[in-house]
């Protein structure tokens, strides 16, 4: 990778280096506040669900912590205990309605030790709590996280679900005042019965029964006026790209596309993106469980970058997300590391083909020359257009074909990813396809003689970048390899010199594991990586690139902090469709085409990969 960057040589730095981070940095106060609203809700739930906890000696501490509250008021207890851990969170992360919401509820804690305990110790401390909350009131400054009214739909069947788990446990707290020996199902009606406010089957002596109605009341009063909150509260939407921010991405691509091959996959309408000072480079991004998530290089001139990575981690400590990349160049990781202090690590390798050194001769690549040849006696023919050159007809049959070729309802796919076939927005862009007439007598498919189809996306002037695979499932395997060695013969008529494939995660430590003389931890490293390939493909997918002779470019992830990686890596998953939410909390896009993924499908038997992604 050349040091220079337009021109000027760029600074050498190390993946760590001991800079000021311009974004977000942990706060030791809200991480105290919420630690201790997870303690003290701990200690309210448990208070409140069984009895003798309540006169234990631990309750003697929890009697002077903000929100503790009367053996005699475990109703409110609850609600205290459950509202204390769902702040918790926010808390940690400055959120400013978190913080808001905590003023608003200790003063409940305060009453509770007055009225009910006679606490005047617990009263001060709660009040000092209270007062230092106030005090650093300008730490919890963090904006809200983007959101759909769905999260009302989740509030309402995960709280439900933990009401009625705590109804039962307070329904059997109480095995010495209970009437008779009520069933599990009798025990089951009255919490249900109690959530929403009426009497049971089950009774009580001694005057447990208000106990036990008032905190079965409770809960389901919280389960509805959190729903209600969250189902009516003033939207705000997730980042997307809007028609301006997409036509001045369009121009930055013109002028510098060429530096990086995942620039294009920048236009996707589900980013949203960040533009330096100047409008001369912009970081695109999206935020997946408060991970701000930004894919490859910066975007445009490579001196304004350090401005548009600024205003990048000032939007992130804003709303107090994580901010981290993934799949960036090793100068954009140099230039990523230099401006804001945070790591880097090497995340794999992107195979590209210079198409003036491609070639089927040779022995390495005699299975590829095999294959391509069998597969054309077969009777198959090729054809590799620009999408624009595509008659209306054909490219709708095209993108019909691509979706029903998707062997499951997951869309995968971000740092390499479009998510459409446009002939309109994306006319530069190509499409390799594969072609059988039918048998005689044999009835033509749903899609006429199309049994495979591949999509790439500009890179630059004189590049494209491999973002769709798709096949019919009974055509012959190598459809891969058939497509893209047509694309790599005809991209001199194209004017294309390099074609970027696919991205192989960890590549060069499967490449080391597998050497003479490699050490033991790297070994495991290998075994654990062949392990997880069995969901995963990671090592087919690299031996699959790997057939085509290519020139690896190292890409990198970049974080704040080690303790970020799993949470990033969380976040990864998600965005690229290996970890999602149940099908009823997905929000839909009505308006938006499906993403295409750029890694689709499994790897045949016969060992052709086709793409996962």
């Amino acid at each position: 990778m050349s040091d220079r960057l337009d021109g000027e040589k760029s600074e050498k730095v190390a993946w760590s280096a001991p800079r000021c981070l311009r974004g977000p940095r942990p706060a030791a106060v809200p991480g105290l506040i919420g630690t201790a609203g997870v303690v003290v809700g701990l200690l309210n739930l448990t208070s409140g669900l069984f009895p003798r906890f309540r006169h234990s000696r631990v309750h003697a501490v929890a009697e002077v912590l903000p929100g503790a509250v009367s053996p005699l008021a475990a109703s409110a207890s609850l609600v205290v205990g459950i509202l204390l851990l769902l702040l918790a969170h926010g808390l940690k992360r400055r959120k400013r309605r978190a913080w808001v919401a905590a003023v608003a509820l200790l003063p409940v804690g305060i009453a509770a030790q007055v009225v009910y305990r006679h606490s005047i110790f617990g009263a001060v401390l709660s009040l000092l709590l209270l007062g230092f909350l106030i005090r650093h009131r300008r730490e919890f400054a963090a904006l809200p996280d983007p959101r759909s009214r769905w999260r009302a739909v989740a509030n309402f069947v995960v709280l439900g679900g933990v009401g009625f788990a705590l109804g039962m446990v307070i329904v059997s707290s109480h095995p010495h005042k209970i009437v008779g020996s009520p069933s599990f199902g009798a025990r089951a009606e009255h919490v249900l019965w109690g959530l929403f406010g009426f009497e049971g089957p089950v009774a009580y002596t001694h005057g447990v029964d208000y106990t036990v109605g008032y905190s079965l009341g409770a809960l389901g009063l919280l389960t509805v006026a959190t729903t209600a909150y969250l189902a009516f509260r003033p939207e705000h939407p997730a980042a997307r790209l809007t028609d301006e921010d997409e036509q001045r991405l369009r121009e930055l691509l013109a002028k510098h596309g060429g530096r990086d091959s995942l620039g294009y996959f920048a236009l996707r309408r589900d980013k949203g993106v960040v533009f330096s000072p100047s409008g001369k480079a912009a970081v695109c991004y999206r935020v997946i469980s408060g991970v701000m998530l930004a894919s490859g290089d910066p975007i445009g001139d490579v001196e304004a970058w350090p401005g548009a990575i600024e205003r990048f981690m000032e939007e992130a400590r804003a709303h107090s997300w994580t901010p981290a990349v993934t799949g960036c160049s090793e100068t954009g990781g140099q230039v990523w590391t230099r401006e804001t202090g945070m790591d880097a690590l090497e995340l794999g390798d992107e195979a590209i083909v210079d198409v003036a050194d491609f070639t089927l001769s040779g022995r390495a690549m005699r299975n590829v020359r095999q294959m391509v040849k069998r597969i054309e006696r077969n009777g198959y023919e090729t054809r590799v257009r620009r999408v624009r050159d595509l008659e209306p007809e054909e490219l709708a049959r095209v993108q019909k074909a691509a979706d029903a070729w998707r062997d499951t309802d997951t869309e995968r796919g971000f740092s390499m990813a479009l998510g459409r076939i446009d002939a309109v927005a994306d006319g530069d862009a190509v499409i390799a396809t594969a072609h059988q007439a039918p048998a005689e007598g044999e009835e033509p498919g749903p899609f006429g003689d199309l049994k495979a189809m591949q999509h790439f996306v500009p890179w630059g002037g004189d590049g494209i970048s491999l973002e769709l695979m798709r096949r019919d499932r009974s055509a012959d395997p190598g459809m891969n390899e058939l497509l893209i060695v047509a694309a790599l013969q005809a991209a001199p008529e194209l004017r294309i010199k390099q074609v970027s494939l696919n991205f192989a995660v960890f590549r060069s430590s499967l490449e080391r594991g597998e050497k003479l003389g490699a050490g033991p931890v790297l070994r495991v490293w290998r075994g654990m990586l062949i392990f997880l390939s069995r969901w995963y493909q990671i090592e087919s997918l690299y031996k699959f690139n790997d057939k085509f002779q290519p020139r690896w470019e190292p890409r990198f992830v970049v974080f704040r902090n080690s303790r970020d990686i799993p949470r990033i890596g969380l976040a990864t998953l998600q965005a690229e469709g290996y970890l999602e939410l149940p099908r009823v909390l997905r929000r839909r896009k009505a308006a938006e085409p499906r993403p295409c993924a750029h890694l689709e499908e499994s790897v045949l038997a016969a060992g052709t990969l086709e793409k996962v992604a």
